[in-house]
């Protein structure tokens, strides 16, 4: 049998409600794993050991299994937790205790879940990386902003963990450390007590090692009876291949993987054809960047103003530069322009179930100095549609790609079902 911190989620839980390991016995083989591998993989901001230990025992001991059964969590370091540090990746939080829990880690804690600690993120979820590498290469960042959560989960700290997504942090993370990462339909979750970068775009993404567990923390998070995914659908979807105005900018790796995979979908009885957005969806990215330039700097204007020199020179003279340099009237047009957009998708879709495009540029990038580059998800996060990123790409180094699914918004369950269908026919 596996080390019990090698489970998914719902494996466990499965073992947990047989009496056959026990929610201390997940926790502390996590634990065991956390204590073995942080010193080269570097994803916690801040561990509770004792307190996750002490949790899981009250689960074990209650009458009744709940919903996460005890199952171990990580939520990035942008989202509040009453009983431990919150330091947002920036030294002017060094400390900080909110006396409160954000929504998502509320809503997990009643589900039964427990939370065993903060992971790593770049400063303020933007742009400046945190001390997390890659788990498969430690000479290779795990993308950001989430970088601690996604880093966690793929190297089996932790069944599943929490971050956050403005433009590409949490699909690209989870691509490059070779896990599922998630993000609902613009809205679908609570985001108070999550510090806001951008109110536009922010959604919270979740990171998982199955369909499986994405949708059982989703229903967590809506609080709702846990369903199943359930089969793949019998009837193959039909699909549109996405290769954006970027496709000559992908690795040639990650540009034969998505051709592959699009001619043995289409064998498996997929209905597979060319998608491409219209010449007036051109400008998706330059209005993701005044929008959520123009959010991030008046969010940021206390610790601008106050701690100016705490805040890296990146950060500083970039992103929040940029944002008050941005007019009122460049963002509030920016936002119609993004709206319009919006609007005429089900049109563009037409009997499509969904796109698929890379999840990110190739493999991960060298270095830890950045987290690579974000350009995808500022051509499809502004579009509100849910997206999920599948581990079933292996580059040229040995290391995980990733497959992004994106439909069309409130079309999340399907999804689900589409991607288990899709992973059947890629990973057989």
């Amino acid at each position: 049998m596996r080390n019990p911190n090698e489970l998914t989620a719902t494996e466990a839980i499965a073992a947990i409600g047989s009496g056959s390991i026990t929610a201390q016995d997940v926790v502390q083989a996590c634990l065991n794993r956390i204590e073995e591998r942080e010193p080269v993989v570097g994803a916690w901001a801040h561990v509770a050991g004792e307190p996750a230990l002490a949790n899981a025992a009250s689960v074990d001991a209650a009458p009744e299994q709940t919903a996460l059964a005890g199952i171990p969590f990580a939520a990035k370091d942008i989202i509040d937790s009453h009983d431990m540090p919150t330091g947002y990746g920036s030294p002017i939080y060094d400390g900080h205790r909110p006396i409160w829990d954000a929504a998502c880690i509320a809503l997990t804690r009643a589900a039964g879940g427990t939370l065993l600690g903060k992971t790593i993120t770049t400063e303020f979820a933007n742009l400046t990386p945190g001390k997390t590498a890659n788990p498969h290469d430690p000479a290779r960042t795990p993308g950001g902003s989430s970088s601690g959560s996604a880093a966690a989960v793929g190297d089996f700290m932790v069944p599943f963990s929490f971050g956050t997504q403005t433009s590409q942090s949490t699909i690209r993370p989870a691509a490059y450390c070779g896990i599922h990462g998630y993000c609902p339909t613009q809205g679908d979750f609570r985001m108070s007590g999550v510090r806001e970068a951008s109110g536009s775009f922010d959604r919270l993404g979740l990171f998982a090692r199955s369909i499986e567990d994405i949708s059982l923390v989703r229903d967590v998070l809506l609080r709702r009876p846990v369903q199943p995914v359930g089969p793949a659908s019998e009837t193959p979807p039909r699909i549109g291949f996405c290769r954006t105005n970027l496709w000559d900018s992908f690795e040639p790796a990650m540009r034969n993987a998505m051709e592959d995979a699009a001619s043995r979908l289409s064998a498996a009885g997929a209905r597979v054809r060319d998608f491409a957005f219209p010449s007036s969806f051109d400008r998706l990215a330059d209005a993701h960047r005044w929008v959520s330039s123009f959010e991030f700097a008046r969010n940021f204007t206390h610790e601008y103003e106050q701690h100016h020199d705490l805040i890296s020179p990146r950060l500083r003279d970039g992103r929040i530069a940029d944002g008050m340099g941005c007019s009122f009237e460049t963002y509030r047009d920016s936002r119609a322009y993004l709206a319009n957009c919006r609007a005429i998708l089900p049109e563009l879709f037409g009997d499509i179930d969904f796109l698929i495009t890379p999840s990110a540029f190739g493999e991960a990038t060298t270095g830890l100095d950045t987290t690579g580059p974000t350009q995808i998800g500022s051509i499809f996060t502004p579009l509100y549609l849910p997206c999920l990123s599948l581990p079933v790409f292996t580059g040229p180094n040995g290391l995980p790609m990733g497959l992004q699914l994106l439909s069309l918004p409130d079309t999340d369950e399907c999804l689900f079902r589409q991607a288990r269908w899709v992973e059947n026919h890629l990973t057989a």
